[in-house]
């Protein structure tokens, strides 16, 4: 029987990152070019490569996320995998629900329970056959934070590796394998080199960009950004008789070249409102009004120091007052107020330093320029660094320093409260190294909180 050549569309996103100006029309473009397609009789797959969810977004912190998957289930998906944001800022009881009702696919090989067993709500790939017959097997891994996983009670192994393993695996039972890769472009470019097996690379989590897709040997990898400013389209033209690809071709389309509507403003409204309406609770009565300054110390960063200082039990705190994105008003603080003074997905993290290396990251820390510096990353959702906060962390008048009521002499062992994006090693190499221990899953917003609740007790 001559089947003749087929022609196979995939539509991809990546690291939307809750940026919901453009979903609706990212919405509508997809589900109106799978029906095109269905009436040409062309297969079609719609994915996502994760960082989907961001919990700065109040519809995603009020839905817990499920708000998320159910646009995805909206828009047509087939198969996701997940990246660092659903992965290691959700507890795991959050992300074990998350996709409860998601009515896709979640593929992702490189995640494990404490006991090595597979969670129940993803596969280590699947094969989607279309209808001449042709079967095309889907892979997924995400990137690798195993000290963030490990806290939270996940296991999580090396994912290139992984790949390697499962595209070696169901190579006979596959004509074509197809990768949803939440690893970044390095590792991606990696992967083509090390398995040629697979055709195609779908990227994600270092926002990169392919207007045309990139060639590695037979591999095509094709990647969106970020924030849903462009949906990525790769067509393949396959010989469904000698199962051979044919011709592979990526291209993009801009979001905001599809026509909005009233509708799709309407529709983003929407979203904010039912994720700001989720978060109407209120955490504790507030006495007196908590200003912020951006360039010194503020009662908003002492009262945000001592929080980290109780939670932790740490002899000092270090922070930067960029991290507030307003101030605290008198009154009920809501479970909203905090979202939006801390959008942020950054943990607490306490750190032991021998007295020496504090002196070092308490010299760097007063670097004249850091506080006009713009932030991009490092799960920071201000815009600028803002000063560099001590609290219980300062110099007497002859010069020493002191954490708490020590003296910080070397040889001497103390600990410092801080926040986990300073612990990358991108303005302290040091503390990349330290011992250091992370609170998960709480946010530095739930610091606040319980902070408040226990201080302003009734």
């Amino acid at each position: 029987m001559n089947h003749g050549t087929e022609t196979i569309h995939f539509y991809h996103t990546n690291d939307i990152h809750s940026h919901f100006e453009s979903w609706p029309q990212i919405s509508r473009f997809l589900c109106d070019e799978k029906r095109k397609h269905s009436i040409e009789g062309d297969a079609c797959y719609h994915f996502d490569m994760g960082d989907h969810v961001d919990r700065s977004h109040p519809f995603t912190e009020g839905t817990k996320g499920q708000g998320n998957i159910r646009l995805l289930n909206e828009a047509g998906y087939d198969a996701v995998t997940i990246g660092n944001n659903e992965g290691i800022t959700m507890s795991k009881e959050a992300l074990s629900a998350l996709y409860e009702d998601a009515k896709f696919d979640v593929i992702l090989s490189n995640l494990f329970e404490e006991d090595g067993s597979r969670p129940k709500w993803l596969l280590p790939y699947t094969i989607y056959v279309t209808e001449l017959g042709t079967r095309i097997g889907i892979i997924g891994a995400t990137a690798e934070y195993k000290a963030f996983y490990s806290k939270l009670g996940w296991q999580i192994t090396p994912p290139r590796e992984n790949l390697k393993l499962v595209a070696e695996s169901i190579a006979d039972e596959t004509d074509m394998i197809v990768c949803l890769s939440h690893m970044g472009i390095h590792e991606d470019e990696l992967l083509a080199v090390e398995c040629p097996e697979i055709d195609i690379i779908f990227g994600a989590h270092t926002h990169h960009l392919f207007h045309e897709g990139k060639l590695i040997g037979n591999t095509l990898l094709a990647a969106t950004g970020k924030y849903g400013e462009y949906v990525g389209h790769v067509t393949v033209k396959f010989n469904a008789d000698t199962k051979e690809v044919l011709q592979k071709t990526a291209q993009l389309v801009r979001a905001d070249s599809v026509n909005s509507n009233e509708e799709d403003i309407e529709k983003v409204n929407k979203l904010i409102k039912m994720g700001k309406q989720a978060m109407e609770e209120q955490v504790f009565y507030n006495p007196s009004h908590l200003s912020q300054n951006l360039f010194d110390g503020s009662p908003l960063s002492s009262f945000f120091g001592r929080a980290l200082i109780a939670y932790s039990q740490a002899d000092c705190a270090m922070f930067n007052a960029g991290i507030f994105l307003g101030s605290l008003d008198k009154g009920w603080v809501t479970k909203e107020d905090l979202h939006s003074l801390l959008p942020h997905p950054i943990n607490l993290c306490l750190i032991t330093l021998d007295g020496s290396e504090l002196k070092d990251v308490y010299e760097l820390s007063l670097t004249k320029e850091w506080p006009q510096i713009e932030i991009k990353g490092l799960g920071f959702r201000g815009t600028i660094m803002g000063a560099m906060i001590h609290e219980r962390l300062y110099k007497n008048r002859y010069g020493q320093l002191f954490a708490g009521n020590r003296e910080v002499v070397a040889g001497e062992k103390y600990t410092l409260a801080t926040l986990d994006m300073f612990t990358f090693g991108f303005f302290f190499p040091s503390l990349k190294h330290a011992e250091i221990e992370y609170f998960m899953p709480e946010l530095i917003r739930d610091i606040v909180g319980w902070y408040g609740t226990i201080l302003f007790k009734e």
